[in-house]
């Protein structure tokens, strides 16, 4: 997307900066047309009030933005949606935020998706950097997560496996990467039979995408995302109301590509890998049944308690590959469950993760960049949950309870307790529209993985 920035203009407003506490004697200095103007608007001091004023030709002339008294960079973020066409700078300071953080909120406020609109919105506010952005970094994540934005909202007619690896195949040529895609059959030649097994009554053949950037001396680090490009459920079936978000359900796959993006980017010192097994998971005379037993790359046998808990099958295959090169990290992100929703809601990943370090890592830079997580426990008393009668292991319990947690063991059983790993069990959707965060997919957790990676790439 265009980013809402200009680096000079002869003339531009100002944006007054009031802190929540500060309004009312801010409101006071105002001369009396103002204060009642602003009156008039409803605006009320609260943290994201926007208000424009007017000058004496009736025309916008400054506008005024009340932040919190302890504010993140969202804060920021109401300001490309709610002021008017121009140019605008903020006059006054930000508190606490780094000027690079406001940037990135206000071009994530920008962020639409209009693909499929014929009439395109009018051009909105621009604004002069705020000063002291590093305007490289900023632009680098807005782009990152833009794209992921724009790669979960694309509805699966357009954003099937093979437009999610052309997506990842740009992203490479963009950064000088590697890519390799194995394709439909040669999936089972290069023994990957779960991400085959899921993908292959579709029309549309699975894949696993898998992108490697850096030198190979450097730390390496592993990102795998879930690439369910459209989840029927299989034969399993969804009803309607569970499938109608399903284009969604590649958001993992596409939140590791906004943070490899970032990473890429910022040419960080560690050898990156991002692995996405891309398939859909439909229903045809060749479809995986429920109690099936396949076979998994580590040579697991897993006998398959449901058909709609597919994104853990084919992420097993991924993680033990991911794995197999003992990376200094690995992450991955997955739509995995409605339990992790109901525990925590649509706005707070959940965190499962082998290792304390890589945890505490994850949840401070979450803290620290407002791109938060929680994290639940990998409870070893519910491994047996899983227990299978015919095979090593089933996909999916027949209870109720602790699905999130469950889900994660399984995925546990792919990964040695030597390589630092954390899983990511995410909603990667906005429900509703609020400052920097438009309605649509989200790369939730992104800014907090790559702060991680970075990190640990610089000590």
């Amino acid at each position: 997307m265009a980013l809402p920035f200009v680096d000079r203009s002869s003339s531009s407003l100002p944006v007054h900066i009031v802190g929540q506490s500060s309004w009312q004697s801010w409101l006071k200095r105002q001369a009396a047309s103002r204060r009642g103007w602003l009156e008039s608007t409803g605006i009320e001091g609260k943290p994201g009030d926007v208000a424009v004023l007017p000058g004496s030709d009736g025309k916008a002339a400054d506008a005024v933005l009340v932040i919190s008294d302890k504010p993140s960079l969202w804060d920021f973020g109401a300001l490309a949606d709610r002021l008017p066409e121009g140019i605008w700078r903020l006059a006054g300071s930000a508190g606490p935020v780094p000027a690079t953080d406001v940037a990135v909120a206000i071009g994530l406020g920008a962020w639409k998706f209009e693909r499929y609109r014929s009439k395109k919105a009018r051009p909105g506010a621009r604004f002069l950097w705020p000063e002291g952005a590093d305007k490289g970094r900023a632009k680098a994540m807005i782009d990152a997560i833009s794209m992921a934005r724009d790669l979960i909202t694309t509805p699966s007619s357009d954003m099937g496996p093979g437009e999610l690896a052309d997506a990842a195949r740009k992203l490479a040529k963009t950064h000088d990467a590697k890519i390799k895609v194995i394709v439909g059959d040669d999936l089972l030649k290069r023994n990957y039979p779960m991400i085959h097994a899921v993908g292959r009554a579709s029309a549309r053949a699975p894949r696993l995408i898998d992108l490697v950037w850096g030198r190979s001396g450097d730390p390496k680090i592993t990102l795998v995302g879930k690439g369910v490009c459209f989840d029927t459920g299989g034969l399993d079936l969804k009803p309607a109301s569970g499938m109608l978000m399903m284009k969604k359900d590649m958001g993992g796959a596409a939140t590791m590509m906004a943070v490899a993006s970032m990473v890429m980017a910022a040419r960080l010192r560690v050898r990156l890998r991002l692995l996405i097994p891309a398939v859909e998971n439909s229903v045809s005379g060749n479809a995986f049944r429920p109690m099936d037993v396949v076979p998994t790359r580590k040579g697991i046998m897993v006998e398959i308690g449901n058909t709609d808990a597919e994104g853990r099958l084919i992420l097993c295959d991924a993680l033990h590959e991911g794995a197999s090169e003992k990376p200094a990290m690995m992450v991955d992100c997955a739509t995995l469950t409605g339990a992790a929703r109901v525990a925590l809601g649509t706005d707070l990943p959940a965190l499962f993760c082998n290792d304390d370090d890589l945890a505490d890592d994850l949840l401070a830079s979450g803290k620290a960049v407002t791109d938060p997580m929680w994290r639940l426990p990998l409870f070893a008393g519910y491994r047996r949950l899983l227990d299978s009668k015919v095979a090593d292991i089933n996909n999916a319990p027949g209870v109720a309870f602790g699905g999130a947690i469950t889900a994660a063991l399984y995925l546990k059983e792919f990964v040695p307790d030597d390589v630092p790993w954390a899983h990511l069990d995410m909603m990667a959707w906005n429900n509703s529209s609020r400052p920097g965060r438009p309605e649509g997919g989200e790369a939730q957790a992104a800014r907090a993985i790559f702060a991680a990676i970075e990190k640990r790439a610089y000590g």
